[in-house]
């Protein structure tokens, strides 16, 4: 069996038998929104490494087959198109509470190519090489595909990674520093320290995964067990390591361009947008952040002068 089939039955592995009700009823909810225009849909984030759906936001992503039958309007799915995914908000009511999601919006064709190595900037395979789960697939050929691309997603973000790191690292040192390389590519809230904390939440998976992806990559890789880990000695050519620091360079400042493109469509697509920006920067860094009436109707008018006095404060980078 080849190393990415191997990875594809580990990550088929994670995936629970049962889901709790409140995330049943999400998933409900929108496959009765977008009725047959849903492929599949993965569940991700804070909530599934705390269990508990009640907690913030459940994160969630909705891949559907074309964007144009998932909305059945013109201009969605354009914005869609133009700068995947499209993010909205939800909620239902489970067992008595209610539960709130932020989903994405995005198409079979486009996570396939976002998780490959013909995306350059990491924001999708920076995301899918971390662990989530597959709640709904339309049948077996739909799930094989999302599960092939979070494979894709794993071994496009090593390879990425691996060449600005160094010769000589452990499981640890090369999700933690890896993660946080993905971070610095996007206006994140969250503190340097978040990477480490994401590694020590799924340290097991972290090291099933690792030494199957690296049978997979095409860099000589020499596994040596050590007193209390295994490293890995991966021989990377000069010239390639010099390119990938250069496109780590690039991906800084063009994502910070793309997050604030998301967040300006987001104004748009996200009911309370505004609000669960300030309450998620508010959670992450423990910044008090007034949002005024002015900015909840008009937040691209209005939200400007706050985004740049919280980028000056550090509150998010």
């Amino acid at each position: 069996m080849q190393p990415s089939e191997q990875l594809a039955e580990l990550l088929q592995e994670r995936t629970p038998p049962v889901f709790s009700v409140e995330l049943l009823a999400l998933r409900d909810a929108l496959l009765k929104r977008y009725t047959e225009a849903v492929d599949g849909m993965l569940f991700y984030g804070s909530n599934l490494r705390s269990g508990d759906a009640l907690d913030g936001v459940v994160d969630l992503y909705l891949v559907v087959d074309d964007y144009r039958k998932a909305y059945g309007k013109f201009f969605p799915a354009v914005f869609n198109r133009l700068l995947p995914p499209n993010v909205y908000y939800l909620e239902v009511q489970a067992n008595g509470h209610l539960v709130r999601a932020k989903y994405a919006v995005i198409s079979m064709p486009d996570l396939e190519r976002g998780t490959s190595v013909k995306w350059f900037h990491s924001y999708l395979w920076g995301r899918f090489s971390q662990p989530c789960e597959l709640l709904y697939s339309r049948n077996a050929e739909t799930d094989k595909r999302i599960r092939q691309t979070l494979v894709r997603a794993l071994l496009t973000f090593l390879g990425r990674v691996l060449p600005v790191l160094p010769e000589r690292l452990d499981s640890a040192a090369i999700w933690q520093q890896g993660l946080a390389l993905s971070y610095q590519a996007e206006l994140r809230a969250e503190k340097p320290q978040r990477a480490v904390h994401l590694y020590e939440s799924w340290k097991g998976y972290y090291n099933k995964v690792t030494p199957l992806a690296m049978d997979a990559l095409p860099f000589r890789v020499k596994q040596e067990q050590d007193a209390s880990s295994l490293i890995y000695a991966v021989s990377i050519p000069r010239r390639t390591r010099a390119l990938s620091r250069l496109g780590w360079f690039i991906r800084r400042f063009q994502g910070k361009l793309l997050s604030l493109l998301r967040l300006m469509k987001a104004t748009f697509t996200f009911q309370g947008g505004i609000d669960y920006i300030a309450w998620k920067l508010e959670r992450h860094t423990g910044a008090s952040i007034e949002v005024t009436p002015k900015m909840r109707r008009y937040p691209l008018i209005y939200s400007w002068g706050l985004l740049w006095r919280l980028y000056r404060r550090k509150v998010f980078r």
